[in-house]
């Protein structure tokens, strides 16, 4: 049910005049006797001894803009100022797509087994680093001074990973690059000693980057070899070659062609060859280990690969009309 509403009149009489209904209109008539209409009376609701207030609206508050509305420098220079936690992580959420870019730019020259999300964290510490650590005073834009410390960041990472010293790597790099030129010019790899030449090289610094450059690598059986036909892929193991297993057909074919090569040839000119093609010795070193003249074994040799070429093809004859 719904409360009572008590209803309360307030009037004012005057002693001198009589006072007019509120329902009734002023007239002029009344005017001129200085009678004068009194206002309608006021009506207090109360609903069980409490009255109801009109509402009141309270005025709507400025929204103050985002982060995102304002001026990037601006930003910046607040930045510096109050170092505030607010706008460094907006601008870590805004610049954090340059981690991946470099991350996947750094990934494109390296081995597969390295995961990219590993180079994605170690960009993110540099990133931090270059937020806390930019001036606007160089003059420099935030993204090109970002970039190289994230790029600096991730391949700290990959030396720290990395099991060779750097300055093995340093001489590894050396020799591969004059290597490529050579054979760009020449069409052919080149030899240690012509290698060594072309670096200028000689002595104990010769040992040294040798050593260096051979260095023993590591490889993930893990990795992935080449693409096969079907939907898996051939990994490092799955082509691993097992030296305890020999091949019969291999074995005969090399057991043939060692009889053929071997037939005919003397106990001198057989170790010829092998120094020579095995040993990988010069003439004048054989020369000298068989107590030869150099232009002796070289006569030697040529009359050797001379009776061989003949043998094979009259082998290669026998074959045809069998």
């Amino acid at each position: 049910m719904k409360a009572p509403l008590a209803v309360v009149t307030t009037s004012t009489t005057s002693n001198r005049s009589p006072a007019i209904s509120a329902d009734q209109p002023a007239t002029k008539s009344s005017l001129r006797a200085g009678k004068v209409a009194k206002p309608a009376p006021k009506l207090a609701v109360r609903t069980h001894g409490s009255s109801v207030k009109p509402s009141v609206k309270a005025p709507a508050k400025v929204k103050a803009p985002s982060l995102a509305d304002r001026p990037v420098m601006e930003l910046w220079v607040e930045y510096q100022q109050t170092h505030s936690d607010e706008i460094r992580n907006y601008f870590w959420q805004k610049y954090f797509p340059l981690v991946r870019y470099v991350a996947e730019k750094v990934y494109a020259r390296l081995p597969a087994e390295v995961d990219v999300g590993d180079l994605v964290s170690s960009g993110q510490f540099g990133l931090a680093d270059a937020i806390n650590a930019f001036d606007l005073s160089k003059g420099v834009k935030f993204e090109t001074y970002c970039v190289n410390r994230i790029r600096g960041a991730i391949l700290d990472e990959l030396r720290a990973m990395d099991w060779v010293p750097r300055l093995v790597r340093s001489r590894t790099a050396k020799l591969q690059n004059a290597s490529e030129r050579n054979f760009v010019e020449t069409g052919r790899r080149p030899s240690n000693d012509e290698l060594m030449s072309l670096l200028g090289i000689e002595g104990d610094e010769r040992g040294k980057l040798e050593k260096d450059g051979s260095a023993i690598g590591i490889v993930s059986l893990n990795r992935k070899c080449f693409s096969s036909d079907g939907s898996k892929e051939v990994t490092e193991i799955d082509v691993l070659r097992d030296d305890s297993q020999t091949d019969p057909l291999e074995d005969t074919q090399r057991r043939d062609i060692k009889d053929l090569i071997t037939r005919g040839v003397s106990r001198a000119e057989r170790l010829i060859v092998t120094l020579y093609y095995y040993e990988e010795m010069t003439m004048k070193e054989i020369g000298s280990t068989l107590d030869l003249s150099e232009s002796r074994v070289s006569q030697m040799h040529s009359g050797i690969l001379a009776r061989l070429k003949a043998q094979m093809h009259h082998k290669a004859r026998e074959l045809q009309q069998q």
